[in-house]
């Protein structure tokens, strides 16, 4: 079964493929009104189910958009209304969504939630984001930083705030695509150890810096996330921004990456918080081009799942 987990459980060439996969299918629908179906109808046919246990904005409309562009069909299930893993096994549930659905994304929390429903469904399984990882929005990252600088290995990027799930699967795609990364953060929110080691025993250079200055040096990307979750508790928020805010990127930070850094986020975004206003929207800013890209490196992982 051809599941998409997670960026370091795929293999290398398949992930370049659908990169390029991405970048050709963007390509393709240059001119074209949004809502026109793509001139290839390769999920023709296709039911997909998209399942959000965590709410979404960017994962559920890029899917739901994607899957129609070529040809499939949609159903959306929120965690109310199925109480995954509470009125029914995860295990049940992926056995019985495998014999109405072609292919289930799941948007979730606990990462071996996803699991269980992978190792039971009959047809691929896509991870629409856990607590431990966001792979298919660092695939449209890519897809980003490349269409604007070109080949993504070799290259720098920083990480500044909070070592999360996102981090994480910065990490994995440093090992699997070849190119650096720079941790700056407090270190009672460090990366996943686990992901870090990955992303060096693949040859990746990884380090952490509390000097958030000094990570930036050479950059030519630097990249954050909001500093708190949708879900966590309002107790944790003042602590948190305590301990990130000397990692907000702004201009002087951004200064210190080369001439042509970009600045990144995956959005939503806390404005003024994790970065300024005059870097979010400053000439170095491409977040809402990585929105974007995340309906065209989806679809690319969905053909990849279908083998279509």
């Amino acid at each position: 079964m051809t599941h998409f987990l997670d960026i370091h459980k795929t293999d290398p060439a398949a992930l370049r493929d659908m990169i390029n996969s991405a970048h050709a299918m963007k390509t393709a629908r240059r001119g074209l009104p949004k809502g026109t179906t793509d001139a290839e109808q390769p999920l023709a046919g296709r039911m997909i189910a998209l399942i959000f246990e965590k709410p979404s904005t960017r994962t559920r409309v890029s899917f739901d958009v994607g899957a129609r562009q070529m040809g499939g069909q949609t159903m959306i299930l929120s965690g109310k209304e199925m109480q995954l893993g509470h009125g029914e096994s995860i295990a049940d549930t992926a056995r019985v969504l495998s014999r109405y659905v072609d292919l289930i994304m799941l948007r979730t929390f606990e990462e071996a939630t996803l699991h269980e429903m992978a190792e039971h469904a009959t047809v691929p399984v896509i991870n629409g984001l856990t607590d431990a990882s966001h792979p298919c929005q660092i695939m449209a990252d890519i897809v980003t930083y490349e269409e604007h600088r070109g080949p993504i290995a070799g290259r720098k990027f920083v990480w500044s705030g909070d070592g999360n799930n996102v981090c994480s699967s910065w990490l994995h795609a440093a090992g699997q695509f070849g190119f650096d990364l720079t941790f700056t953060g407090p270190e009672t929110l460090d990366p996943d150890p686990r992901a870090v080691e990955f992303a060096r025993a693949k040859g990746s250079k990884v380090e952490i810096t509390r000097d958030p200055l000094e990570a930036a040096k050479g950059a030519d990307a630097i990249v954050t996330d909001t500093w708190v979750s949708m879900h966590d508790p309002e107790s944790a928020r003042e602590r948190r921004h305590n301990q990130l805010r000397p990692y907000q990127v702004n201009e002087e930070m951004m200064a210190r990456g080369n001439p042509d850094a970009l600045f990144m986020h995956c959005l939503p975004a806390h404005r003024n918080e994790e970065a300024t206003n005059a870097v979010m929207d400053g000439p170095q800013s491409v977040i809402f081009d990585e929105s974007e890209n995340r309906l065209h490196a989806q679809k690319a992982i969905l053909r990849w799942c279908l083998g279509v």
